[in-house]
């Protein structure tokens, strides 16, 4: 589970959206950002919560945040998950799971018994100057963007 906490200075990253194009944190500089970590491309929860998202986009761009979504998945998975449900976002390919463990959300886990590694879901909304101004470790999958609001 991530160490990381509001005031910290956000890790940068690298890495290719769902298009192949090159994404880093300092692409936001500037900007206020949403930046939420999920399992997998179209299972239940993470649809859920990339669905909540979109269904709130305009409200969100309207408080100022970018929008961003990383996983293990592939570009081409993402490029999927995104035209099956619309997602007006990108997607980070975090194939090789650096950005996940820089943000600390990458470990063991454990379901029905048995351990694998996998993402713990977070989301974590960094200011303008790269700092975390809030961490959600307790995602509400359906009503993510609710969440998000309230707190803004």
């Amino acid at each position: 589970m991530t160490q990381l906490k509001e005031g910290d200075k956000a890790p940068d990253f690298h890495g290719l959206n769902q298009d192949g194009e090159p994404v880093s944190l300092s692409d936001y500089a500037g900007k206020k950002l949403v930046l939420f970590f999920y399992p997998k491309d179209n299972t239940p929860g993470c649809t859920a919560e990339a669905c909540s998202l979109r269904d709130h986009f305009q409200e969100l761009k309207d408080q100022g945040f970018e929008l961003l979504g990383v996983s293990p998945d592939s570009q081409k998975k993402h490029q999927n998950f995104i035209n099956k449900f619309e997602l007006p976002f990108p997607l980070l390919a975090d194939t090789e799971q650096e950005t996940l463990n820089a943000y600390g959300v990458w470990g063991e886990k454990s379901m029905y018994g048995k351990t694998y590694m996998g993402v713990f879901r977070t989301t974590f909304i960094i200011n303008e100057e790269g700092v975390i101004e809030k961490v959600y470790k307790k995602v509400k999958t359906k009503a993510h963007a609710e969440q998000i609001l309230e707190d803004v």
